[in-house]
C-alpha cells in the first residue's frame, strides 16, 4: 500500500508526514520533543506516532536506517561538541607539557641558586676569617747606608 505522500507501508499520510518531519528535525539537530538524540524512540515520540505506527513505515525506516548508517548516530550537535572536546583535549595536553617543561626549569634553577647560596656563604665565612686575622707590623724599618 501506498499512502499519498509516497510511503510504502500501512500508515495514513498523516503519520507518514509526521515521520519524515520527525526525522528532518532530528537529523537536524532541531528536536522539539525529544533529546535529540538519533534513535527510532526519539524518532516515533517526536513524530508523536506510536511504536507500531513507525514500524509499518518501512521506507522511512529504510531511511533512518540508511542514513544511520551512512552517517552514524551523532547529531550535528553531538558532532560539534565531539571536536570541541577533541580540541580541548589536544590544547590540554600540549599545556600539561608545557607545565612539566617549566616545573624542570624550576627545579634546575633552584638546584642552582642552592649552589650559589651555598658557595656565597662559603665566601662569606673565608671574607670573615681573613677580616679577623690581625697582622702586626714590624715597626718603621730603617736603611743603612753603605
Amino acid at each position: 500500500m501506498t499512502t499519498g505522500d509516497g510511503t510504502k507501508g500501512k500508515v495514513s499520510t498523516k503519520s507518514g508526514a509526521a515521520l519524515r518531519a520527525a526525522m528532518a528535525r532530528l537529523l537536524a539537530g532541531r528536536p522539539e520533543r525529544t533529546d535529540g538524540c538519533l534513535t527510532k524512540e526519539n524518532l516515533w515520540r517526536e513524530a508523536q506516532v506510536s511504536r507500531a505506527t513507525m514500524n509499518r513505515a518501512s521506507d522511512i525506516l529504510a531511511e533512518w536506517d540508511a542514513h544511520i548508517a551512512q552517517h552514524g548516530k551523532t547529531t550535528p550537535r553531538e558532532a560539534q561538541r565531539d571536536t570541541t572536546i577533541a580540541d580541548l583535549r589536544k590544547k590540554l595536553t600540549a599545556k600539561t607539557q608545557q607545565c612539566t617543561h617549566l616545573e624542570k626549569q624550576l627545579q634546575a634553577a633552584a638546584v642552582a641558586i642552592a649552589a650559589l647560596h651555598h658557595d656565597n656563604e662559603a665566601l662569606r665565612d673565608e671574607l670573615s676569617e681573613r677580616a679577623t686575622t690581625v697582622v702586626v707590623g714590624l715597626g718603621p724599618q730603617r736603611r743603612r747606608s753603605r
